[in-house]
């Protein structure tokens, strides 16, 4: 079992920062790719960022390229998400997931493991 847990989330005004955390535990944290899905209430979740398990390849959906940035801390059992510019269109709760391979992936498929949420929203 992985316990996913994030933290970070807020109320930020249009153009503001937000550094999202996920800390895992209950399995080898170094092992697995993780990634960052958000949610819309009466939309799918979707995609946003993934990291490999050491970091070295990520991936990101395209209206968050070049403003947020996906990181992680091995020693920590910890990911990040930073999160720039913020844009009222990127108001959601944002999910942290454990990938089932090493390897990053855009498909909720490819995750395992989901924590339970932190909301964030960007007033106009």
């Amino acid at each position: 079992q992985v316990q996913l847990v994030e933290s970070g989330g807020g109320l930020v005004q249009a153009g503001g920062s937000l550094r999202l955390s996920c800390g895992a535990s209950g399995r080898t944290f170094g092992s697995n790719a993780m990634g960052w899905f958000r949610q819309v209430p009466g939309k799918e979740r979707e995609f946003v960022a993934a990291i490999s398990r050491n970091g070295g390849s990520t991936l990101y959906t395209d209206s968050v390229k070049g403003r947020f940035t996906i990181s992680r801390d091995n020693a920590k059992n910890t990911v990040y998400l930073q999160m720039n510019s913020l844009k009222p269109e990127d108001t959601a709760v944002y999910y942290c997931a454990a990938a089932r391979s090493s390897l990053v992936t855009t498909l909720q498929r490819g995750y395992n493991y989901w924590g339970q949420g932190t909301q964030v929203t960007v007033s106009s």
